[in-house]
């Protein structure tokens, strides 16, 4: 089974979902990255399956993305710091709006996960990210054990991020 294969599976048909999402952004030549679990799957060591597939544009460009995405079969839901979109699958796409993300997609790289090929948040950009989600105080308890978890998966894949790393989080995070 190829690793587009197991996604598929494990999301009830994740990939095209998935691919009909990069094929409109890259289409549309719009700056854009995966963000979250998808982006700590390119940088870790060892990918895990997410049905989550979280993203952002460039600001100027989220109506446009929006539009794209709801032409191309998906619905969309918004709210206050994203729009959410679905299509025929489990996977649940996310555009974040917030401005702590702005700038991710000039830093972005290309990647392939699960075998499909997109953009990513560069490894920095990821770990600030999952710091930020981890932080969040209205998060739910189960995500932010997810979230420390995906910082530690970066941290021993990387060393050198320790350093960038706030005490805090060096309490829980042990050094490699």
């Amino acid at each position: 089974m190829t690793p587009k294969q197991f996604y598929d599976w494990q999301t009830a048909g994740g990939t095209d979902d998935v691919m009909r999402l990069v094929d409109c952004l890259e289409r549309a030549d719009l700056s854009w990255c995966a963000i979250g679990g998808v982006a700590v799957n390119h940088w870790a060591a060892e990918a895990m399956v997410t049905q989550d597939v979280d993203f952002v544009v460039a600001a100027e460009s989220v109506d446009l993305a929006t539009k794209l995405l709801e032409e191309a079969g998906f619905r969309s839901e918004r709210f206050p710091w994203s729009i959410n979109f679905r299509g025929c699958s489990k996977v649940s796409i996310q555009l974040s709006t917030e401005d702590f993300y702005a700038d991710f997609p000039s830093r972005s790289v290309p990647a392939d996960i699960h075998g499909i090929l997109m953009r990513v948040a560069s490894l920095e950009d990821t770990l600030r990210g999952k710091i930020k989600a981890w932080r969040d105080t209205e998060r739910r308890q189960s995500k932010k054990f997810k979230d420390i978890g995906d910082i530690a998966r970066l941290v021993e894949s990387h060393s050198h991020l320790w350093k960038l790393l706030d005490p805090d989080l060096k309490k829980i995070i042990k050094k490699q």
